[in-house]
């Protein structure tokens, strides 16, 4: 076969340039871009031959080579000039292909950039879309239930939504998974926590949140290797989003400080964490197998005389601080027994050591 003129090598040049691009931009591998490209080519040149599949396109985007042929019979006579054709017209192409009986004949893959376009608007274009969507959900998929960054592109002004962007894909942060009275700002970077990842028929739906407890979770495995590494493993989680976290951790080996290793040298882990979270307090509180112990430790940084365990089934405890400690272990509105509840999953039940509440 004849070799490439220069405007064919510049034109070949320019094509697997824009195939690049393509990928750059939009994430889509170049060897899928090509396949579509390819079998839109094939479908708009059947036209040319009386609907024959008898039109190849290959594109190899590794040596970067792209051709379109038509290969015809080679016969006496012509009964079909969309599938056969002439032992002279052939030998004027190409003198060798008249043995071999058949020849493949050169066509410009120009020739169809019209059609194929025109096909694009419902084909090639439908497929990319598809595809754009795979790469999404991959993506997504990839980082379910877990911690990543993004940037904050816009937030609407009525649902108060924040739309993010997470690699090359958007998602929505909605209002009610924001930190109360946190405000986000276009160009911030935040952490959101990938609660799930759902497949629909408009695509990838990603459930994003800065509220769940998860969120904590993974921000203290970043920053506490002996978490991460498994030396230390978080046991429960209670939180109410941008005001308080209780945490609890244990270490199978004793000699493991885990709430020091947790808060860090001069608190330098947990302040980090706290920064991340805009000023949320956590209180991080040693687990334990026995009840009373968890159910003491879960009302940190209240003071716990005694812990009476009422009920198995439901979990209902009593529980005794002195009465200066009282309001402490309470908390705000309820908040610190009602997170110790949530953390322990037993009903927690305060009174005063002197067993009279006030005068």
């Amino acid at each position: 076969m004849a070799r490439m003129t220069a405007k064919e090598k510049k034109d070949n040049k320019e094509f697997f340039e824009a195939l690049n691009l393509m990928e750059q931009e939009r994430g889509i591998p170049k060897e899928f871009i090509a396949e579509k490209i390819s079998e839109a080519i094939v479908v708009a040149a059947r036209k040319d031959y009386g609907g024959n599949d008898i039109v190849s396109c290959n594109i190899d985007t590794e040596k970067e080579v792209f051709t379109v042929t038509a290969r015809k019979e080679i016969v006496d006579e012509v009964e079909d000039p969309f599938t056969q054709i002439s032992k002279e017209d052939a030998a004027a192409i190409d003198a060798k292909s008249v043995a071999n009986g058949f020849i493949d004949i050169k066509l410009d893959p120009k020739k169809f950039g019209r059609i194929v376009a025109q096909n694009s608007k419902n084909n090639f274009r439908q497929d990319v879309r598809e595809a754009e969507r795979g790469q999404a959900l991959a993506e997504f998929q990839s980082h379910n239930r877990e911690l990543v960054t993004a940037v904050v592109e816009r937030v609407d002004n009525v649902t108060g939504n924040a739309i993010l962007t997470i690699g090359k894909n958007e998602a929505t942060l909605p209002k009610l998974e924001q930190v109360p009275d946190e405000i986000l700002k276009e160009g911030d970077h935040i952490k959101v926590y990938v609660v799930d990842v759902k497949e629909t028929e408009r695509g990838p739906r990603i459930m994003l949140s800065r509220t769940h407890p998860g969120l904590v979770k993974r921000l203290f495995e970043t920053e506490v290797p002996e978490i991460f590494d498994g030396t230390i493993e978080i046991k429960a989680i209670s939180r109410q989003a941008g005001s308080r976290t209780k945490i609890a951790v244990w270490s199978e080996n004793s000699e493991i400080d885990a709430i020091g290793a947790c808060i860090g040298p001069k608190g330098a882990r947990v302040n980090k964490i706290v920064e991340e979270l805009a000023g949320e307090k956590i209180d991080i509180v040693k687990y334990s197998e026995d009840p009373v112990a968890f159910i003491s430790e879960s009302l940190s940084p209240a003071k716990v005389v005694s812990v009476e365990i009422e009920s198995t089934e439901p979990k209902v405890c009593k529980v005794s601080v002195p009465e200066s400690q009282l309001s402490l272990a309470i908390g705000n509105r309820g908040q610190n027994v009602r997170l110790a509840a949530k953390l322990t999953g037993w009903k927690i039940d305060i009174h005063p050591e002197s067993g009279f509440f006030g005068e």
